[in-house]
């Protein structure tokens, strides 16, 4: 018999990575093109040994890379992986549920070519049902599917 770990809650699996505010509004920053250092600390009045934490760890976690932009003096700058690409939709949802739950005035997304602004849905790819309009389980196990026997 195996001896498979229980897997994880993928909620809390993904906070371990970018579970608090700096590290979130980090990679909103660089989904702006936002690459150096002072850029960060500028654009979000974070302290300096703060900012290189959160850096190190989104480096750590594969959602930034460093990359060497300046040999003399040597200066990295910090450019999104796949994984940091792929968080955008994150924060699409996470604005989204802003507009609609606080209060303020907030800034909106709008698409550069159409210069509309983005409504973003959450849609599940399998079923294309809008997410939260169906009931849903967190299961342990793979679930088969339709054919699968």
């Amino acid at each position: 018999m195996e001896n498979n770990p229980i897997p994880q809650c993928p909620v809390a699996r993904g906070l371990q990575s970018v579970g608090d505010a700096w590290s979130i509004l980090v990679l909103r920053d660089a989904h702006t093109g936002l690459t150096r250092f002072d850029q960060f600390r500028k654009s979000l009045g974070i302290v300096p040994t703060m900012l290189t934490k959160r850096l190190k760890t989104l480096t750590e976690d594969g959602l930034l890379e460093k990359r060497l932009y300046s040999e003399r003096p040597p200066r990295e700058e910090y450019v999104l992986t796949e994984a940091g690409r792929d968080f955008l939709p994150v924060l699409m949802m996470i604005g989204a549920w802003a507009y609609r739950h606080c209060d303020g005035e907030l800034a909106r997304y709008v698409d550069v070519e159409t210069g509309l602004e983005i409504e973003p849905i959450a849609i599940d790819a399998v079923s294309g049902a809008k997410l939260g309009t169906r009931a849903m389980r967190l299961s342990l196990h793979r679930e088969s599917e339709p054919g699968d026997r």
